[in-house]
């Protein structure tokens, strides 16, 4: 429930403010009639006033009958006011709780929640590049170059065809995968091509498998399709083959789901003679992979590992990529490489869901990928991402020597640690929160408490190291308590 700040610089007292704010919101309708407002407290915290100037905008609500308080219960809109009777009016919380389609996990919220109110956090939470770190003035470029005249209308169901055919030379010259504009499928990330694949080649109460920890877990999409899902262990050197074939002879998996290059959260790279293995697993047992792999061109050292689909010759692989992690995350474009009626399955549902892609974002993508400015970006990228993790590596080991534990990844945006003691994940994130600072618990991919994953391709470089300095300043606070 977000709730505008009150502007200390207008003539308006506070407590005004956030009445009529409160006031304008449920005449919206965005607080029905009988919903919870948050307590005093807590929205006082939110606001960053004190509780007394919210015990006043509750009270100038109460007298005008727009809002109700009872002991013991809270505070809520009131139902008769706005016209409507308990009997006529719909019991909107019923709604939101009964959907299909699962809501964020409560971390996940609250990171969101956090960073909405508090412009100032400092960011080691957001899976994506920082400002400093993407080709803005390229992509400014070339929008100014280029003038996208052609029809603006609904586009290719399998999305923009010079997109497509861009991505074909694109996609053997930088990770070794030989394919066609036909057997790809443009999407809007990495997540939407998820979301087809569980929607479209899965159903409910089929069982598939993903590492443990893994990016995965974070997503309720797979639980809302109604799957089993089944655990890889993550070790040094990725997951085991042998893990895959248990999974199938135990519970009939029906599919593996892999990020096997600076795997998130973990940041390892799945060995070479495992990959060739879990090829031949996938191959013996007639097992698709998806295969997501947003992080391979910024391996530190120049060298991205293969992707499993480079080495796949039958057509067990379904490669997910996506021009977010290396380039902008607003533009939405990823990718899809996948037989080619797998591809019309997935364009005929997505095209369902919303006609197809904006071209516009597409055709500024196909720009980039072919443009001279690609290979100079990249090379910056894996320069600028080094020293983001050198500034977080050498902050952690001064702060924290001997409470936190990690390996250094060779690539990807994330540092995955294990704090020691471990401790409780909800309280270190609420006190990071106090503190100024972000991050996702461990829990949230799978692993147990006391894990927690930085991404430091977000923050500035100058809020890298004092952003350590707070969350060290949280743990101590914690173990303290």
């Amino acid at each position: 429930m977000i709730i505008r700040k009150p502007d200390r610089s207008s003539d308006q007292p506070l407590y005004q403010q956030i009445a009529d704010d409160i006031e304008r919101r449920i005449s919206y309708g965005e607080f029905p009639p009988g919903s919870m407002l948050p307590s005093e407290r807590k929205l006082a915290e939110q606001l960053g006033v004190n509780r007394s100037t919210v015990i006043l905008a509750y009270a100038e609500l109460r007298s005008l009958g727009i809002i109700e308080s009872r002991s013991g219960s809270g505070t809520r809109v009131n139902k008769y006011k706005w016209g409507a009777t308990p009997k006529h009016t719909p019991n909107w919380h019923r709604y939101v709780e009964g959907g299909s389609f699962l809501p964020n996990l409560p971390f996940l919220r609250r990171i969101r929640e956090a960073l909405q109110q508090n412009k100032t956090l400092i960011d080691f939470a957001s899976g994506e590049l920082g400002a400093d770190i993407s080709p803005v003035h390229e992509i400014n470029t070339l929008i100014g170059e280029h003038y996208y005249t052609e029809y603006l209308g609904y586009d290719n169901p399998q999305g923009y065809v010079p997109l497509r055919e861009t991505l074909v030379p694109y996609l053997r010259q930088y990770r070794g995968i030989e394919t066609s504009d036909s057997s790809i499928l443009v999407t809007s990330g990495s997540q939407q091509s998820l979301y087809l694949i569980t929607q479209c080649l899965l159903a409910p109460g089929d069982a598939v498998a993903i590492e443990d920890p893994s990016y995965c877990y974070s997503l309720p999409m797979f639980q809302s399709a109604g799957l089993r899902l089944f655990r890889l262990p993550v070790d040094a050197k990725g997951i085991n083959p042998e893990d895959v074939r248990s999974l199938y002879k135990k519970h009939r998996i029906k599919m593996v789901f892999i990020n096997p290059n600076y795997q998130n959260p973990t940041g390892t790279v799945l060995d070479t003679e495992r990959r060739k293995e879990l090829l031949n697993v996938a191959s013996e047992l007639g097992l698709p992979i998806v295969e997501d792999d947003p992080f391979s061109l910024t391996a530190y050292d120049g060298t991205p590992p293969k992707p499993l689909k480079s080495m796949d010759s039958i057509g067990s692989v379904l490669y997910i990529g996506s021009f977010s992690k290396i380039a902008a995350s607003g533009l939405r474009v990823g990718w899809m490489v996948a037989p080619h009626s797998v591809v019309k399955r997935l364009a005929d549902a997505r095209q369902q869901m919303d006609f197809g892609l904006s071209v516009v974002p597409q055709q500024i993508a196909a720009q980039f990928l072919k443009s001279s400015y690609i290979r100079p970006h990249l090379e910056r990228l894996r320069t600028q991402l080094i020293f983001k993790r050198d500034l977080l590596v050498e902050a952690l080991r001064k702060e924290l020597p001997d409470s936190v534990r990690f390996s250094v990844p060779e690539g990807g945006l994330h540092l995955w640690c294990n704090i020691l003691p471990e401790v409780n994940d909800a309280k270190l994130l609420e006190e990071a929160i106090r503190h100024g600072v972000v991050f996702v618990p461990g829990s949230v991919y799978g692993s147990d408490s006391g894990y927690v994953r930085f991404t430091y391709a977000r923050p500035d470089t100058d809020t890298i190291v004092p952003g350590v300095a707070k969350f060290a300043a949280a743990i101590r606070a914690v173990l303290g308590s």
